[in-house]
């Protein structure tokens, strides 16, 4: 305007013209294409309104949708198989920071002028609001003041205590589980406390995994989060309607052990010591007792069960008493475990906690007395079993080299819908396979029953028998995107092998163990299979977190109405029955509602 009004030049207004525009379009968006980023007079690009707003760390992610809040506190957790599975062990510096606003009453008078009292001291009180809402710290030199002040219709800010309700919650935050509500326990030390068996929920590990602890600040939020969110209402999955809490590893491999086997009446009593059981020892034999009379008392009364465990072999439990069987990971292990849908259906949220807090000490006791561990000397074969590993290996190599005769001669016919060279491919694959499959149960048969890798993958603790296959037989087939490795130099895929060459070793088969270590060519070929699934692993991860992301926006605003129908914000009906069937999967029995089984227990005159 003021060039305007000076009379300049047509060119020089044009040019001012252009960087008020140049100045407009940046200040609203700095990253426009093909117009120069707008900067600061350190080179740094502004960030104007649409930097501002859009993105992860925009204005609506970062500071509305997602926000810091108070009464929240994060540190590195440990395991403690000590404390119940709704508990959460918590530091004496967090409890002391995190408060919780008691109302205080005719009842409670006294007992919050002790919290005063202490002050900063565990357990003790942080701060005192007035009826008029006024925050007031409490210090050394205000106590006696706020202690005198005090009476009914105050609030005051106490520290945590044994019993408060809590959310705890570990990111990623995938499904529902990944938050769940706790009972506080404080303890000596500065990680949070987490008993095993709710790992698998919240997928974490002790590698140096950190959580999140959330303090609820009204008594609606604390009763619904008892209700809704305790650990033990949890159990099932609204995925597949089946425990995701249950036994893991140790707990596993020691209440097989027990469940095969006896055990001295001393021994017994130190066992029962370690669980919150409160009765007689089982009738000894000899000064001997059966290791399912141990387990049977922990099991509910008139509890009927059977169903075939890991080792093919039959579990039966009749009224409460274990019969035959072992108990394994599809016993009671979490994702699997057939007695854990029992007693849930039988017993409900608080039945089926106390059962896992007492079997899993009893599994855990009886391998600290034992004695249970791992190491190289699990995946040592004896001579007779490498020399019947290595038969089974030189005969594959001998097949798939007549299968590469017979594609050269021509003589090979494709499978249907497969070219010659396709074909060729498969049945190399599978006779490849099958060697490695024959060098497993040949590993297998040649270890001893008492070999703890061996207990450790039988009873579904952890690891395969594919596992030990591969650490103490063959390795076997390498693969890149699901076949054989195929590409590297030209008609070859090393300079070491010839051109042309479709033999078992130039296309990726390991015949080494890992215990027996691989010569350099098959490390090669081994570290290019590995790359593939960690590729995989890196690409997986964001896509389907995006993908997640998008299907919660997406169905946010779905919900189940009152008359069972499913509507969206609008209330246009997108289901006239949850589901088609109203079955809610974590309120039912693998999805569905087991009638027969209800009905028995009626006729039985059981709950």
């Amino acid at each position: 305007r003021e060039k305007i009004e000076e009379g300049a030049r047509h060119l020089i207004i044009e040019d001012q013209w252009e960087l008020v525009q140049y100045h407009v379009t940046t200040y609203l968006d700095n990253e426009v294409t093909g117009i120069p980023t707008a900067r600061h007079r350190s080179g740094r690009p502004l960030k104007t309104l649409k930097q501002r707003l859009t993105g992860k760390e925009g204005r609506f992610r970062y500071s509305m949708a997602g926000k810091r809040v108070d009464f929240s506190a994060r540190t590195v957790i440990s395991p403690d198989p000590n404390i119940s599975i709704d508990e959460v062990g918590i530091p004496f510096e967090i409890a002391k920071e995190m408060t919780i606003p008691e109302k205080v009453t005719s009842m409670n008078l006294e007992a919050m002028k002790e919290l005063i009292t202490k002050g900063e001291e565990y357990p003790g009180a942080n701060y005192v609001i007035r009826p008029d809402g006024k925050r007031i710290k409490v210090t050394e030199e205000s106590k006696k003041e706020r202690i005198d002040e005090l009476t009914p219709g105050f609030v005051v800010e106490r520290h945590l205590k044994d019993g408060d309700i809590v959310l705890f919650n570990r990111q990623p935050s995938l499904h529902r589980m990944s938050m769940m509500a706790h009972k506080v326990r404080v303890l000596p030390g500065k990680t949070f406390r987490l008993n095993l068996c709710v790992c698998t929920p919240y997928n974490a590990d002790f590698d140096g995994d950190e959580m999140n602890l959330h303090v609820p600040q009204t008594e609606e939020a604390r009763t619904e989060a008892r209700l809704l969110m305790k650990v033990q209402t949890q159990i099932r999955s609204p995925r597949f309607a089946g425990p995701i809490i249950g036994a893991i590893h140790d707990h596993v491999t020691g209440l097989s052990y027990l469940t095969s086997g006896q055990v001295t009446e001393q021994e017994a009593a130190d066992y029962l010591a370690q669980t919150n059981y409160q009765g007689e020892l089982p009738k000894s034999h000899n000064g001997m007792i059966d290791g399912k009379e141990i387990f049977s008392l922990f099991l509910p009364k008139g509890l009927n069960a059977k169903f075939m465990g890991k080792s093919k072999q039959t579990t039966v439990i009749k009224d409460g008493k274990m019969i035959k069987g072992t108990i394994d990971d599809r016993a009671i292990g979490a994702m699997s475990g057939k007695l854990l849908e029992e007693i849930i259906r039988k017993e409900g949220p608080e039945g089926i906690r106390e059962f896992l807090d007492n079997i899993t000490k009893l599994g855990i006791v009886y391998l600290d007395r034992k004695g249970f561990t791992t190491g190289l000397d699990d995946e040592d074969l004896p001579p007779a079993a490498r020399e019947g590993i290595g038969k089974i290996l030189k005969n594959s190599e001998k097949k798939v080299d007549e299968l590469i005769e017979q594609y050269r001669s021509k003589t090979l016919k494709p499978s249907k819908g497969k070219t010659v060279e396709d074909t060729l491919e498969e049945l190399v694959m599978l006779e490849l396979n099958d060697a490695r499959t024959k060098a497993g149960e040949t590993a297998e048969q040649s270890l001893s029953e008492h070999n703890y890798a061996l207990v450790m993958a039988k009873t579904g603790a952890r690891g395969s028998m594919l596992n030990i296959t591969q650490m103490s037989a063959c390795i076997g087939q390498q693969a890149v995107r699901g076949k054989r490795i195929l590409r590297g130099y030209r008609a070859r895929t090393l300079p070491h092998f010839k051109r042309g060459d479709l033999g078992s070793k130039s296309r990726g088969f390991v015949s080494a163990s890992y215990k027996s270590g691989m010569d350099p060519i098959e490390f090669f070929f081994h570290a290019m299979g590995g790359r593939e699934s960690l590729t995989d692993t890196a690409m997986r991860t964001p896509k389907s977190g995006y993908m997640q992301r998008r299907l919660i926006n997406a169905m946010q605003d779905i919900v189940v109405d009152y008359n069972e129908t499913v509507r969206d914000g609008r209330g246009v009906i997108i289901q006239f029955k949850y589901g088609e069937d109203g079955i809610d999967p974590s309120r039912s029995h693998r999805g569905t509602i087991p009638i027969k089984k209800i009905t028995r227990d009626i006729q039985r005159g059981e709950k």
